[in-house]
């Protein structure tokens, strides 16, 4: 979606968005030559400002016909106006108007950016391998022009542009089918950040046998497509913040469970497995975009889940990079495989104070929150309040569950360091209580267990049907409130 910034109406503008708090209908400016009928009718419609209301009406505008959208605020805050923003898009996406402009009166740079930031969330959409799509399903808007100048130069849209740019991103890795995004391709896909500055290194299978990563590549040994390490390093603060923030991704590309295998039924889903590691790729993408004032790294490890005849087998005790041993019980547990050696790995690497890891995790976390809440799992009660705050104002919202002694005793092994799985209760608890022993001493750590927010089966306030690119504007504000000044 392109987006201008003008003084005046384009006369080519074929649809208007106008928002309109709270019962303030009475004293919106319409600066039409009918707008006494739209708010007719809009009154008739019942429509009242409410958020997530939207009124729809074309009038004749000199020898134009226009189409009208009123879009509710609600009660005005921040957030509302990029629900409102989010409800106005989907309400033109593919409705035939081109060109859309959005009238600024009454709204501050601050609401005005806020409600921009929905619409350009909600205007995403994946439709690259739809092609006998109905006409009327098509997205036909293009352009949307903001009716203040000023405002495309300013910081606070800026700045939120380029963090929709990394939830799209996050989007399209996640929403991109196995046989597209793979860990070389996912590789290939974030180059594009080196444009903005950030550091790579990547790491393949020799690097990280001779590593000892035997955790991470008993998962992948099954697969024809090899794995891949990527560590993706910005540091905007030009060397004052030595210690970096260190986010860790989980990117099983596909996951068929291995030879534990899944049910057949969905596992076309397994496609979002890497979504944690799509959340830190377009986080990264995120704070280089807006040049961020903090010192990040971003760590994907990328695996394929395929039951080949080299697949490790249930039973089978491999060594992570640590040292520390496990007995494979299910191959269907691989993710924290995967994390455990790339914990380390970015321990040993980059020496963070604090590390937080993302990963499509359990089945049991959608069974405890739903697709209402993220999990939080965490060592420390400041770090674990801070994700939690910083979700509730990016509208990523987490939910804190425990780990302690009495759910690590669960995961002991007869004949390895450790299980892979526990019992069947407290499923997601004892994964978090895995990766917890490969946390060092001293090292604040979180685990946000998202499996029931990566993808959605019904569209939501700032995402449609499908990839909602959950975690960057989580991971973003977390940045923002606590590394930069």
């Amino acid at each position: 979606m392109n987006f201008t910034f003008a003084d005046e109406r384009p006369a080519d503008a074929d649809a208007i968005i106008f928002a309109v708090t709270k019962n303030g209908l009475d004293g919106l400016e319409l600066n039409l030559e009918q707008a006494k009928t739209v708010k007719a009718g809009a009154q008739a419609a019942r429509f009242e400002g409410k958020l997530g209301e939207v009124f729809e009406i074309f009038v004749n505008q000199g020898d134009a016909v226009l189409r009208i959208v009123l879009t509710g605020l609600g009660e005005g805050k921040a957030s509302d106006a990029e629900s409102a923003g989010g409800s106005a898009i989907a309400k033109i996406l593919a409705s035939g108007s081109k060109h859309a402009v959005v009238e600024a009166s009454g709204l501050d740079h601050e609401h005005l950016a806020k409600f921009l930031f929905g619409a350009k969330l909600r205007s995403w959409r994946h439709d690259k391998y739809r092609t006998t799509m109905p006409d009327k399903q098509k997205v036909t808007l293009e352009q949307i022009t903001v009716l203040d100048q000023q405002l495309g130069d300013a910081k606070v849209w800026q700045d939120l542009s380029a963090v929709a740019d990394g939830v799209a991103l996050t989007r399209e890795l996640v929403a991109e089918p196995a046989n597209a995004i793979y860990p070389e391709s996912f590789v290939a896909r974030c180059e594009e950040l080196k444009d903005l500055g950030v550091e790579f290194t990547v790491l393949g299978w020799d690097e990280m046998e001779e590593l000892g990563m035997g955790a991470l590549l008993g998962v992948s040994q099954g697969s024809e497509r090899p794995p891949r390490l990527l560590a993706m390093r910005w540091d905007g603060t030009n060397g004052a913040q030595k210690t970096p923030l260190a986010l860790v991704g989980k990117g099983v590309t596909f996951d068929t469970g291995g030879i534990s295998l899944k049910p057949g039924a969905g596992m076309e889903e397994m496609k979002w497995d890497m979504g944690g590691a799509g959340a830190v790729a377009g986080t990264m993408k995120a704070l280089a975009g807006r040049k961020a004032k903090a010192h990040v790294v971003g760590v994907c490890g990328l695996v394929e889940n395929m039951p080949d005849g080299k697949a490790q087998r249930p039973g089978d005790v491999v060594t992570s990079m640590n040292g520390q041993t496990i007995e494979v019980i299910n191959t269907d547990a691989e993710g924290r495989l995967v994390l455990c050696d790339a914990m380390h790995w970015t321990q040993e690497t980059f020496k963070p104070d604090v590390l937080i890891d993302l990963a499509t995790l359990t089945g049991a976390m959608i069974i405890a929150l739903g697709n209402e809440h993220a999990g939080c799992f965490s060592n420390d009660d400041e770090l674990a309040e801070d994700l939690i705050d910083a979700g509730k104002d990016a509208g990523d919202p987490l939910w804190r569950l425990p780990v302690g002694p009495a759910y690590d005793k669960l995961i002991n092994s007869p004949i390895a360091d450790m299980k892979n799985v526990g019992p069947r209760g407290a499923g997601s608890i004892t994964a978090a209580q895995f990766l917890k022993r490969f946390v060092q001493d001293g090292v604040k750590w979180a685990h946000l267990d998202i499996a029931g927010m990566v993808w959605a089966d019904k569209p939501g306030p700032v995402w449609d049907k499908g990839a909602t690119g959950y975690g960057v504007r989580l991971l973003n504000q977390y940045v923002a409130d606590q590394l930069e000044d």
